[in-house]
């Protein structure tokens, strides 16, 4: 039923502005789960990543949901793992709108959002009335942090720290975000020395919650390299790589606006990028693959290059509810017939 409505109403939706859109459908997310029942991912799809038992390989990645809205929608509609913000320590509006662009032609975004959201401590107050209500969904909801734009680089440990404590213990994992182009200078702090300084602060603050460092698709090699070198010498539990981009590739519309580039115009580049940091990682670390996975095959590439899971965000947008739980059914089929998602996993994939 729920797919059904997406694909009648998409075209009013995409009318609309992009920002307009979203809004509208976030006002319908309590029914969500009602019209879609309950998919829950196949268990030979499981996964555990950094310890957190993942339902399947397909997570939400951040931005979507930046105050933890959707939690019981996201799990009825079967990702396997749920992560929302990006959050900060001071509530904040983001960017003048309009701050979002939908590439229709081309299956991709372009956002200015400028980490808009209520603050961790509404965050907290959400995630708290979850769990004690016994609206915890069963797969793990992670909490993604960036600086509040008012606080300068040099109190930005400070800022982090913060988010921290008001979400130890609420969330199942935390992802230091330092790599949104939205916000002037954060990336800054994806530099050897200052992301040491942060994370030496934020990974033993974090407790017994595992913490993430999210990268930039447009470092350069020796960049990301010394960045997942950073991660691992400071106890990060993994990486998600990648966020979006400032550059423009292949024959992206809309050149004229600014902000970052997210989609399927994003995944040649964001591969490229994870391969980088698989090296680095060398195994050490899992990497979370983001950028542009639309099908079951885009999964499968990231997960086969040796990502321990993937996260969609832009081709639920395109693509309607119905996407995840679709991923997942064709990959289970296919685990089932290979003897093991493992099996399926070491297969060769087929000649193009």
């Amino acid at each position: 039923m729920l797919d059904s409505l997406y694909r009648l109403v998409r075209p009013l939706l995409f009318r609309l502005d992009p920002e307009t859109a979203h809004e509208l459908v976030f006002r319908g997310l309590p029914l969500v789960p009602w019209l879609a029942g309950k998919r829950v991912p196949d268990p030979i799809l499981r996964r555990k990543v950094a310890g957190l038992e993942w339902g399947g390989p397909v997570g939400l990645a951040a931005g979507l949901d930046k105050n933890g809205d959707g939690i019981p929608a996201w799990a009825a509609l079967g990702f396997g793992a749920i992560e929302v913000g990006t959050v900060t320590a001071q509530a904040q509006p983001g960017n003048p709108r309009p701050r979002l662009f939908r590439l229709v032609d081309e299956g991709g975004l372009i956002n200015r959002m400028g980490f808009n959201n209520a603050g961790a401590v509404s965050l907290s107050a959400r995630l708290a009335r979850l769990r004690e209500g016994g609206g915890w969904p069963s797969v793990p909801v992670g909490a993604n942090l960036g600086k509040s734009k008012v606080t300068p680089n040099e109190e930005a440990v400070g800022d982090y720290l913060n988010s921290v404590g008001a979400l130890r213990e609420k969330a199942d994992y935390f992802v230091v975000n330092v790599s949104s182009p939205n916000t002037p200078g954060l990336r800054e702090l994806q530099d050897k020395e200052p992301l040491a300084h942060l994370l030496d602060a934020v990974v033993p603050a974090a407790g017994r919650t595992p913490v993430f460092l999210k990268i930039a698709p447009d470092l350069e090699d020796d960049a990301l390299a010394e960045a997942v070198g950073v991660a691992l010498a400071t106890g990060c539990a993994g990486i998600i790589a990648t966020n979006t981009t400032t550059t423009r590739p292949g024959t992206t519309g809309r050149l004229d606006q600014y902000g970052g580039l997210s989609g399927i115009p994003l995944r040649p580049l964001a591969k490229s990028r994870i391969q980088v940091v698989l090296d680095a990682a060398a195994g050490s670390l899992p990497v979370i693959g983001v950028g542009g996975v639309t099908t079951a095959e885009d999964a499968l590439d990231y997960l086969r290059m040796g990502c321990a899971a993937v996260q969609i965000y832009t081709a639920l947008v395109f693509e309607g509810p119905g996407l995840v739980a679709g991923i997942h059914a064709e990959l289970a089929a296919r685990a089932h017939a290979a003897g093991s998602f493992e099996a399926l996993l070491s297969e060769a994939p087929p000649r193009a």
